[in-house]
């Protein structure tokens, strides 16, 4: 059954691959043909497809082309592309100016995926991939991200139980964390001090999109010893300058209201 599965999967994305800038609308008999598949087997594709807006059929031609739901994928991994290139520009200038690790962190749920980072030059690497998640309710970049969300979908989150606890500085009771979401976003930043790791601190500053959505944010993080208050906030106003750059690339305008209480 496994395999089959697995097939059947390779089939759609075969399908849904076999439509071009080119060939815009096929129809049953030439994706049979392409594909080497026969009609009835194309035909459940194309049902199954259509019935999850991936691919829709043109009743004028009788033809088949790729459905809305694509085209809102497409503008998801557009987005990534485009954070992922105005980051680039930044992030080394970043971990420059405080010699410290830089972060570039996403949200995923109850996570932060980290999606970017150039580590200190000042210790050993930690040779943390690309794609490394941490609990977002302990880290800057997490609590960044959250204090972004709607109330409703922040709710939907956390939910009322305790969170997960890193070290015993984590911040555990939900009703806690809300209290210092309201706090980043009273000061236009995130600290994480001890919370994922007793010998490391961490500050963040959102980064937002050409709506005025948080989509990212960005980290300085060291060890303690050398993160103390007031090396935190000239860090803190080092990460809010670069995302505020970063921002301004991807269309980000200061005069735009951000968009982080409403549903």
């Amino acid at each position: 059954m496994a395999g089959q599965l697995l097939s059947s999967v390779r089939a759609a994305a075969r399908l849904l691959c076999t439509f071009t800038a080119t060939d815009r609308e096929l129809g049953v008999s030439e994706l049979s043909r392409r594909l080497g598949l026969g009609k009835s087997t194309v035909h459940r594709l194309l049902t199954t497809l259509a019935a999850e807006h991936l691919i829709e059929f043109n009743p004028r031609s009788g033809r088949y082309r790729l459905g809305i739901k694509v085209y809102e994928l497409g503008t998801v991994v557009s987005s990534h592309f485009e954070l992922h290139e105005a980051v680039a520009t930044y992030i080394d200038d970043l971990r420059g100016r405080t010699g410290e690790t830089v972060q570039v962190g996403i949200l995923d749920g109850r996570e932060v995926v980290y999606i970017e980072r150039r580590e200190s030059l000042r210790t050993l690497r930690h040779m943390v991939d690309l794609g490394h998640r941490n609990l977002a309710h302990c880290t800057a970049c997490g609590k960044t991200l959250l204090a972004a969300l709607p109330e409703v979908e922040l709710d939907r989150v956390l939910g009322d139980d305790r969170l997960p606890a890193r070290t015993p500085h984590t911040i555990t009771d939900p009703g806690a964390l809300r209290a210092e979401l309201v706090a980043v976003r009273d000061r236009g930043y995130a600290e994480n001090v001890r919370e994922s790791a007793l010998d490391t601190a961490s500050v963040a500053a959102p980064i937002h999109d050409d709506s005025g959505r948080v989509i990212a944010a960005i980290s300085v993080a060291g060890p303690l010893a050398r993160m103390n208050e007031a090396t935190r906030r000239r860090y803190a106003t080092a990460a809010l300058d670069t995302a505020s750059r970063i921002s301004e690339q991807l269309g980000y305008r200061r005069s735009q209201q951000p968009r982080t209480r409403s549903a």
